[in-house]
């Protein structure tokens, strides 16, 4: 009960750290302290989960469906302010509902969970990439470095308008330039995840709705 609660209020509080973000320099300076709160939310309910004894599979996959719904909530809204392309919450978004169809569908059909020992994943190379903390660790802090210094930008153009210059207009720039950089590289890792489960998860598109010969080629 208590980690799904955590799960539903980082929703909830990612909203809000959007609304802050359209006010001027400090109440962005202190949206930006709240994507870090949100962003720490995801690793708390885990841990309460745990000490609770409260984990569970529908819980685990609940608290997947809230990290897609803050990323995408942070990510549109930084494609509506002109911080990133179109094409960033475009692949988000087309990968989400790819990767967690096929992961509701082996959880429904096979009881099989994107993580843990009963995990979809078929071979050592594709649990690397999706589970691994190695991969997890640099995928997330992939996304906290681009989300906090995409927020700081937003926070510096408003400081210009209010004449408070913490930076050049050049750095910004360049934190700018540097920024679109690691928005790629976490766009690259998110892909590099999220293929691994189309790949191992094909047997579920092609067991039940394509001809027999063609499934025999899976």
């Amino acid at each position: 009960m208590y980690p799904n609660l955590i799960t539903i209020g980082r929703i909830f509080l990612a909203l809000g750290v959007i609304v802050i973000f359209s006010m001027g320099f400090w109440w962005r300076i202190a949206a930006v302290a709240l994507t870090i709160v949100v962003i720490y939310l995801d690793s708390l309910d885990g841990y309460v989960a745990r000490k609770l004894k409260q984990a569970s599979d529908v819980g685990a996959l609940f608290d997947i469906t809230g990290d897609r719904i803050v990323e995408h909530i942070y990510l549109i809204y930084y494609c509506a302010a002109g911080l990133v392309s179109f094409w960033v919450p475009i692949v988000f978004v087309t990968r989400s509902f790819l990767v967690d169809t096929l992961r509701s569908v082996a959880f429904s059909r096979e009881g099989k969970t994107p993580f843990g020992r009963n995990t979809m994943m078929k071979s050592p190379v594709t649990r690397f990439l999706t589970a691994s903390r190695v991969s997890r660790a640099v995928y997330g802090v992939s996304k906290i470095l681009a989300f906090v210094l995409l927020g700081m930008i937003l926070a510096f153009r408003a400081g210009f308008e209010q004449g408070i210059r913490w930076l050049s207009t050049e750095q910004v720039e360049h934190l700018s330039a540097f920024t679109q950089v690691l928005v790629w590289i976490m766009v690259a890792l998110n892909l590099i995840r999220g293929l691994p489960v189309l790949w191992d998860g094909k047997y579920y598109l092609f067991d039940k709705y394509l001809p027999r010969e063609l499934k025999k080629e899976v």
